[in-house]
């Protein structure tokens, strides 16, 4: 019998890292959305009536942004939880140890 290397293992690690990934993304997101703010802040009144209207667009992608880091943050917990179940596992399956 030929036992590969254990799958579900490699699928926590992919978990984990896709889950980084998506944090990381949001972040950079949020970091530039808030950069592009801070810029724009030192405008003139009639500037400042039109980018009233692309605060509310970058006010839901500041939600949408934080709501994928909050999925990214879970999605690596539960990457983590697989994995080390998966570890743990690993051997009682099969007497390693005869």
């Amino acid at each position: 019998m030929e036992i590969s290397g254990n799958t579900a293992f490699y699928a926590g690690l992919s978990t984990i890292q896709t889950g980084q990934n998506r944090v990381d993304q949001a972040a950079g997101q949020i970091a530039n959305t808030t950069i592009e703010r801070s810029v724009t802040s030192q405008s003139s009144e009639a500037q400042a009536d039109r980018l009233r209207s692309v605060d509310r667009s970058q006010q839901s992608d500041l939600t949408s942004n934080l709501v994928e880091m909050d999925q990214g943050k879970f999605q690596v917990e539960l990457g983590a939880k697989v994995a080390k179940a998966s570890d743990e596992m690993l051997g009682t399956l099969i007497d390693t140890f005869a």
